[in-house]
C-alpha cells in the first residue's frame, strides 16, 4: 500500500496538460495548468483573490444545509439559493390561510424574517492534505471500519486544535481519489438562518416534472435567506431574537451586465457525488440495481402522492417537499440509464480498462493490483443482496410514516423517556407530527409498496409478516394495513409505549419493523464483506487511471465538499438543431398560454403579466434586448451544486445554478463535453422577479446590483 500511494503522488505531481472544462476542481490544490486555461478563457482574478484571505473570493460561497450550495450577496448577509433548496423552510411555514408555497413570502422588516429549525450554512476556511499522516498513523493496512475509527480520531484532535483559535470551527477528514487522498477542511457553521423571500412555487418550480432536467427551461428558481449572528462577535449563535445580520468580509458582487456566447463562466459549490472513476462492472450494478428500482419504486409511490395531493390542499402543503425530494432523482435516474445505454457508456468503460490492462503488462506499474476479473466476481456476487436491498429502502424507508415509527420502536434510533434508574417506568412516545402526514395517503402508500415489493424480488426476502397477509387477509394488502392502524399503539395520538410491556412485545407494528429490520440487517450483512473489497479494488483502478494518465491533472470525485469548475457559456445541438443558450420572456409566456393543458405551465395571472411587458428596463440584455430568463453553461454540474453561483471571469454573480440537461445525465459517472450543460437562472431574472413582483426595494437597495 505505501508503494501504491506513493505511485499516486507521484502521478499526480507530473501534470503538463488539462482537460478543458470538464472538473470538480479542489481549490486550495488547483493545479497550475487548470488557472492557465482558466485566465486564458477569460478569468481575471489572481489565484490569491479566488482562495486566500478573509476577502477571497471563496469565502462568498456556503454549504446550504448539507444538501445544496449558495452565495452571500449582500454585507448584511443575504444568501441566494435556489428556490428548491429553499423548499423544505417554505413548507414548513406554510399553513391553507397563509400558503407562501403557493403566494411566495416577503419579510419586509428584519423582524418578519422567518427563523428555520435545523437549517445552517457553512463557510469553507481551509483544506489540507493530510494523507501522510493517516499513513504514518497505519491506514494503509487497516479495513474500513478501522479506517473510518482513525479518521475519526484525527478529525477529532484537529477540531481541538482549531477550536482552540477559534471555538467556532470545526474539521471534517474526507477521502478523496476514492480514498487514496484524504483532505482536511476547516468549517464555520451558522445555524441561525431565515427566509426573507421566496416567489410562488408556479415561478419557483416552473415547468414541475414536465421540464424537469430539460432544456429550454424558464424557472426562476431562487430563494432568499439571512444569515444571523451573536451581536457581540459577529459569530456563530444559536437562533435568538437579539441576534444580528451577520456582517461578511466579503460578499459577491451582482452583476447586470450579462454574458455573451462564449463568455467565461465559473460555479463554485459543494457537488454532492460523482462515480466517474467507477468500473464497467459498478456502472452496470447502478443501472440495474438502483437507477431501475429508484425509477420503478418512486414510480409507483408518486402515482399515489400526487392524486392525494391535487384533491387536498391541505395534504399538498404537507407532502410538496416529499413529493419534489422523490421525484427529482425519480426523473433523474430514468434519464441516466437512457443515456447509459444510448451513449455505450459501459462498452466504453470496458474498452478502457482494457487499455489499463495493456498498460499495467507494459510497464508492470501496479500490476496485480487491479484484478478486473475478480472485480467482476464480486460484481456477479453482489448483484442480487444489492438489488433487494434497493427494492426494500426505497419500497419502505423512504415510504411513510407508519414504518418510519415502526423501524424506530424496533431499534433505529427513538429517544427512552423517563426515569434512567428506573427502567419499568421507561416508555416511548412519538411526538404530535400530525401536520407533517396524512392518514389516507400514508396508508395507501404503504399497500401499494407491500405489494410492489412482493412482486419484484426473491420470495427467501419477504419479511416474516407477508405469511400473516396471505393466510390472515388472502395477500389483501389494504386490509393488513388497515389492520396494522387499527391495532397497532404506533399511531395512536399522545400514546406513551411501555418496551417492556408483554403486551407490547406482539404489537403488530413492531413485529411489522423487526421483521423489516431483520431482512434489512441480513441484506448490509451479504453486502458488507463484498463491497469492502469491491471498494479496494476501485481505489486500485482508480491509482491506475491516474498512473496512466500522468500527463494530465485529474480532479476526485465530488463529495460534497466545495469544487470550482470553469467552462464557457454556450449552446450544444439538441436533437440535431442548435439548442440556444438562453430563454426569453417570450417564451415563458407561450408555455403559460399552454398551461390549461399542461399543468406544469400553469402560473398567477399576474405573472404572464409581467413577463408579457414591453420594457424590462434595466433587466434588458444590453446585446440581445430582450428579457433573459435562464442560460446554459458547460460547466460540470451535480447534485449538491444546486444554489452554486455561476461567476463571470471577474467573480461577479451572474446567476444560480439549478439543474443539469436531460441529455447528458450520465454525467455524474462520464462527462460529455459535446452534450454536458449546466442551466442557470439569469441573475437579472431573480432581480426582476425580486423588483417587479415582490417590491423588496429594501432588499434590492441592500444588494446594490451593478
Amino acid at each position: 500500500m505505501m508503494k501504491k500511494i506513493a505511485l499516486f503522488i507521484i502521478g499526480l505531481t507530473m501534470l503538463t496538460q488539462a482537460k478543458a472544462d470538464e472538473g470538480m476542481w479542489t481549490i486550495y490544490n488547483l493545479p497550475p495548468q487548470v488557472y492557465e486555461i482558466m485566465q486564458n478563457e477569460g478569468f481575471t482574478m489572481t489565484y490569491n483573490d479566488l482562495y486566500y484571505g478573509e476577502t477571497a473570493l471563496k469565502n462568498v460561497v456556503v454549504n446550504f444545509s448539507g444538501y445544496c450550495s449558495g452565495v452571500v450577496v449582500s454585507p448584511d448577509g443575504l444568501v441566494f439559493t435556489n428556490h428548491h433548496c429553499g423548499f423544505e423552510a417554505i413548507r414548513s411555514h406554510s399553513t391553507v390561510e397563509h400558503d407562501y408555497m403557493l403566494n411566495g413570502f416577503y419579510a419586509k422588516t428584519y423582524e418578519e424574517e422567518l427563523p428555520n429549525k435545523d437549517m445552517f450554512v457553512s463557510f469553507m476556511v481551509d483544506q489540507a492534505d493530510v494523507t501522510d499522516r493517516l499513513v504514518k498513523m497505519g491506514i494503509e493496512n487497516m479495513d474500513n471500519m478501522h479506517r473510518e475509527l482513525l479518521i475519526d480520531s484525527l478529525t477529532n484532535i484537529l477540531t481541538d486544535s482549531v477550536k482552540r483559535i477559534d471555538k467556532t470551527l470545526h474539521v471534517n477528514i474526507d477521502p478523496f481519489y476514492e480514498g487514496n487522498r484524504y483532505y482536511a477542511t476547516t468549517y464555520q457553521d451558522f445555524t441561525d438562518l431565515r427566509l426573507v423571500f421566496t416567489i410562488p412555487k408556479s415561478m419557483g418550480k416552473y415547468g414541475g416534472e414536465t421540464d424537469n432536467w430539460m432544456w429550454p427551461r424558464q424557472t426562476c428558481d431562487f430563494s432568499v435567506f439571512r444569515i444571523y449572528a451573536d451581536p457581540k462577535t459577529n459569530g456563530p449563535a444559536e437562533y435568538s431574537k437579539d441576534n444580528v445580520p451577520y456582517h461578511p468580509k466579503r460578499w459577491a458582487q451582482v452583476s447586470m451586465q450579462g454574458y455573451k456566447d462564449g463568455d467565461f463562466a465559473m460555479t463554485i459549490g459543494y457537488p454532492g457525488s460523482t462515480e466517474r472513476y467507477l468500473s464497467s462492472y459498478g456502472i452496470k450494478l447502478m443501472r440495474d440495481a438502483q437507477n431501475a428500482v429508484r425509477a420503478q419504486v418512486r414510480g409507483v409511490k408518486q402515482e399515489v402522492m400526487i392524486r392525494h395531493m391535487r384533491a387536498s390542499e391541505a395534504v399538498r402543503i404537507k407532502y410538496d417537499s416529499k413529493y419534489a425530494q422523490s421525484s427529482n432523482y425519480w426523473k433523474n435516474s430514468i434519464g441516466m440509464n437512457k443515456c447509459i445505454d444510448s451513449i455505450g457508456i459501459i462498452q466504453q468503460k470496458a474498452a478502457f480498462e482494457q487499455r489499463i490492462r495493456q498498460w499495467q503488462d507494459s510497464t508492470g506499474v501496479l500490476k496485480g493490483w487491479v484484478n478486473f476479473d475478480r472485480m467482476k466476481a464480486l460484481y456477479d456476487k453482489i448483484y442480487e443482496p444489492s438489488f433487494t436491498l434497493y427494492n426494500l429502502t426505497e419500497s419502505f424507508f423512504r415510504s411513510g410514516e407508519f414504518f418510519n415509527r415502526a423501524r424506530k420502536v424496533a431499534g433505529q434510533g427513538i429517544e427512552v423517556k423517563g426515569p434512567k434508574d428506573n427502567p419499568k417506568k421507561q416508555y416511548y412516545q412519538f411526538d404530535d407530527n400530525s401536520e407533517e402526514w396524512d392518514e389516507a395517503l400514508d396508508k395507501e402508500v404503504l399497500a401499494a409498496m407491500l405489494k410492489n415489493y412482493a412482486e419484484r424480488v426473491d420470495a427467501k426476502y419477504l419479511p416474516k409478516f407477508y405469511s400473516t397477509i396471505k393466510t390472515k387477509f388472502n395477500n389483501d394488502y389494504t386490509r393488513y394495513v388497515d389492520y396494522l392502524y387499527k391495532k397497532s399503539v404506533l399511531m395512536k395520538k399522545g400514546k406513551k409505549i411501555k418496551f417492556n410491556d408483554k403486551k407490547f412485545r406482539n404489537d403488530p407494528g413492531l413485529k411489522f419493523g423487526e421483521d423489516i429490520l431483520d431482512i434489512y440487517y441480513d441484506l448490509l450483512t451479504q453486502i458488507h464483506g463484498i463491497s469492502e473489497e469491491i471498494a479496494t479494488q476501485e481505489r486500485y483502478l482508480c491509482d491506475a487511471v491516474v498512473r496512466m494518465e500522468q500527463d494530465q491533472p485529474h480532479y476526485s470525485d465530488a463529495n460534497f465538499t466545495m469544487r470550482l469548475s470553469y467552462g464557457q457559456v454556450g449552446e450544444y445541438l439538441l436533437n440535431g438543431q442548435p439548442s440556444g443558450y438562453y430563454t426569453t420572456a417570450e417564451s415563458l409566456v407561450e408555455k403559460m398560454n399552454r398551461g390549461d393543458k399542461i399543468i406544469d405551465y400553469m402560473a398567477e395571472p399576474i405573472m404572464k403579466e409581467l413577463l408579457s411587458a414591453s420594457d424590462f428596463g434595466p433587466y434588458t440584455d444590453k446585446t440581445t434586448g430582450k428579457m433573459q430568463l435562464c442560460f446554459l453553461t458547460n460547466n460540470d454540474i451535480t447534485g449538491g451544486n444546486s444554489g452554486s453561483p455561476m461567476f463571470n471571469g471577474k467573480g461577479e454573480l451572474i446567476g444560480l445554478a439549478f439543474d443539469g440537461n436531460w441529455d447528458s445525465l450520465s454525467s455524474d459517472i462520464f462527462f460529455d463535453k459535446q452534450l454536458a450543460r449546466c442551466i442557470g437562472v439569469d441573475i437579472r431574472f431573480v432581480l426582476f422577479m425580486m423588483d417587479r413582483w415582490g417590491h423588496a426595494d429594501r432588499l434590492l437597495k441592500e444588494i446594490n446590483a451593478q
